[in-house]
């Protein structure tokens, strides 16, 4: 049996009520409410995107039916560099339709879009805890580079000016701590 062909276009603010399912689904996918996502895009998330300078957004379809998308930007790979990269924001495949080639005509057409703009890297965050994908974007040459790590703007400050945690966080913490030993226990228990 033979491939469907994967058509990709760059999707246009008309395209929005295209790709918001498949936006929405793929937040749910990683953790956000559906109700979240919907709303985001209601707010115009998806519309501000697509009227950026510095984004594109590939739209993939498969035998007339939305397949995939994937969210690129361009900027340098450093702050002080002048190197133009571009950058896999999201890249998401129907559930459906994985293994079936999508994902490599998304990614043809990012490389493609690259060249045109002399960017000579292409960047992508995968999450850490994804095996599959991080097996995939290695086979293809990505390598891992740094690693993000996130925090919030307010729980930073805090640490560096060492304002002590409230009661109840302190209290959280501790809670959290008992639950772990006592699963710890469980398993040395059962013998695990």
């Amino acid at each position: 049996m033979s491939r469907s062909t994967t058509c990709v276009t760059i999707a246009s603010p008309d395209d929005r009520d295209r790709l918001i399912p498949m936006w929405v689904q793929l937040r749910s996918e990683t953790g956000q409410t559906v109700e979240w996502a919907e709303r985001a895009a209601q707010d115009g998330r998806m519309d501000v995107a697509l009227a950026r300078d510095d984004v594109r957004v590939f739209l993939a379809s498969t035998e007339d039916k939305d397949t995939g998308f994937a969210v690129v930007t361009r900027s340098p790979l450093s702050g002080l560099g002048d190197e133009q990269a571009v950058w896999i924001d999201q890249m998401w495949v129907a559930p459906d339709h994985r293994g079936t080639g999508v994902a490599k005509a998304l990614l043809t057409r990012v490389s493609a879009y690259g060249e045109e703009h002399g960017s000579t890297q292409v960047v992508c965050c995968v999450p850490t805890n994804e095996r599959g994908i991080n097996r995939y974007f290695a086979k293809l040459g990505f390598a891992a580079t740094v690693t993000l790590r996130v925090t919030s703007t307010a729980s930073l400050r805090r640490k560096l000016t060492g304002v002590a945690e409230s009661k109840g966080a302190a209290t959280l913490r501790a809670r959290r701590s008992l639950r772990a030993r006592a699963r710890e226990d469980v398993k040395v228990a059962s013998g695990l």
